[in-house]
């Protein structure tokens, strides 16, 4: 097994943050429990899911799969290659790992796997530590999606920045049908750490900032789409090496599918992983319907909140919950309204000062007075609150709003660009104080950050998180 590489480490202290979370932050009604760990097993766990019956399988990146339940572990199988992906079905356990997608069977009903079934490796893998596959998630239709990261340092690899491909569908996502071909599904992907499938049956991905990414993002999966890296443009028939050199950025720019949302660095996220949604009918609180997300590097939870305009999504993030033991990688809610994190940290730092585990978070139905969601309107935002606010004026004396863009490149991430303060032209709360309407001058093309602070309910109690940002790729008309 393959560890990143001292310029890899480099890199990652330099745009990993260690002083985000000066103070931790939690919503009221909600708290974060660890689950013991097997003794001496370096637990690195890559893939998680949990079955109807509270089964949890988790696989760790040392190539072990080991199943959770009633409060004892046992494992399931070893000897797979750094998986950091699992997907329970029926009495099977779907595998991500670096050469192929494979199924786990248990036969004799030991609870043990002793069948390992190839179902798809129509990639190539060239013994680079960084060319991971992640996923799989399935669709209503009995299809498989996968996304490929892009290696670093790989043999013989055309490179445009710091990753690389040596070709193979590096840098896709792919699809594997029910009859088991291997689609290669749409590019331009860097190191998308995380995929996941809405209740709408729609493939979501995020991805990490990098080269060509200029903060961390999460998209919605289109078939035959470009998501902005180039390198993994030398698998298509129609672009020679030489054409992705001579090919500008901005060119590259006009191709790309524009993300969801832009997820600001170090603010929220630097390394996130897949997407979850919340579907437990209000067993987790007031987000029913959210998107939930973690991220390795500040140990953290956001909160996704779409936004549908003229048929398109955009939307908004806001962080929800930190103070991880580790680096936060996949989630996944159980059918009791648990929301189980699973961590690793192998090679990169995180706020968390544990090198792996296991932890949930769980609700005690408490309800908390936060940020519930935010949509646009014709003259700028409607911003709903779980609970009244019992202090209205004070948002017209505190709230700030400002807006910038990123900057596409090669480089290494982006600053924001053209950072500036937007005016408030008026605020109108509604009658019960749950929801206000902001009159803004707003601007395509731009991310939106709302803060709202010193907001207390009824009861005197403040939000724990007060800053919002909002992706804007189109206005209302």
């Amino acid at each position: 097994m393959k560890f990143p590489t001292i310029k890899t480490l480099l890199l990652a202290c330099l745009f990993s943050s260690t002083n985000i979370a000066a103070n931790n932050y939690i919503p009221k009604g909600y708290s974060i429990e660890t689950i013991n760990t097997p003794e001496k097993v370096e637990f690195q766990i890559a893939g998680l899911d949990v079955n109807p019956q509270g089964e949890v399988y988790v696989a760790t990146r040392l190539g072990e799969v080991w199943r959770y339940y009633n409060k004892q572990w046992s494992q399931f199988a070893e000897g797979l290659h750094e998986p950091t992906g699992l997907l329970l079905e029926g009495n099977s356990v779907l595998i991500a790992h670096k050469p192929e997608l494979t199924r786990l069977l248990d036969t004799n009903g030991d609870k043990k796997a002793d069948e390992f079934i190839h179902i798809a490796s129509g990639w190539q893998f060239h013994d680079n530590y960084h060319e991971f596959n992640f996923g799989p998630v399935k669709d209503k239709q009995g299809n498989y999606y996968g996304t490929l990261n892009l290696g670093h340092g790989t043999p013989g690899a055309f490179s445009l920045g710091a990753m690389d491909t040596a070709g193979g569908y590096r840098g896709w996502a792919y699809q594997v049908t029910p009859s088991g071909e291997f689609i290669p599904y749409a590019s331009g992907l860097r190191s998308p750490a995380g995929i996941g499938i809405s209740p709408n049956n729609e493939v979501f991905f995020t991805d990490n900032q990098g080269d060509w990414v200029e903060t961390s993002k999460l998209h919605l999966l289109k078939k035959d789409a470009f998501y902005g890296h180039p390198t993994s443009l030398r698998d298509k028939t129609d672009w020679s090496l030489e054409r992705i050199k001579q090919t500008p950025a901005a060119e590259f720019n006009k191709m790309r599918e524009l993300p969801v949302v832009w997820i600001p660095h170090k603010e929220v996220a630097n390394s996130p992983g897949n997407p979850e949604w919340d579907t437990t009918a209000g067993k987790f609180g007031p987000f029913a319907g959210q998107m939930f997300i973690g991220d390795q590097t500040q140990s953290n939870i956001f909160r996704v909140m779409l936004d549908k305009v003229k048929g398109q999504y955009q939307g908004a993030v806001i962080n929800f919950i930190s103070g991880f033991q580790s680096g936060n990688i996949r989630t996944k809610f159980d059918n009791q309204g648990q929301l189980w994190v699973a961590q690793t940290t192998r090679g990169w730092s995180a706020q968390g000062d544990k090198a792996f585990g296991l932890q949930k978070v769980v609700w005690n139905g408490q309800t908390p007075f936060e940020l519930l969601d935010i949509k646009l309107t014709k003259t700028g935002f409607k911003l709903n609150f779980t609970q009244a606010v019992s202090n209205p004026q004070a948002l017209a004396k505190q709230i700030k709003v400002q807006q910038w863009h990123y900057l596409y490149s090669s480089n290494y991430g982006s600053a924001k660009q053209e950072l500036t303060q937007l005016p408030v032209k008026s605020i109108k709360w509604n009658n019960s104080k749950t929801s206000v309407d902001i009159n803004l001058d707003l601007t395509a093309g731009k991310v939106v950050q709302i803060d709202f602070p010193n907001l207390i309910n009824q009861a005197g109690e403040k939000m724990s998180v007060t800053s919002v940002y909002y992706t804007l790729n189109q206005l209302m008309e």
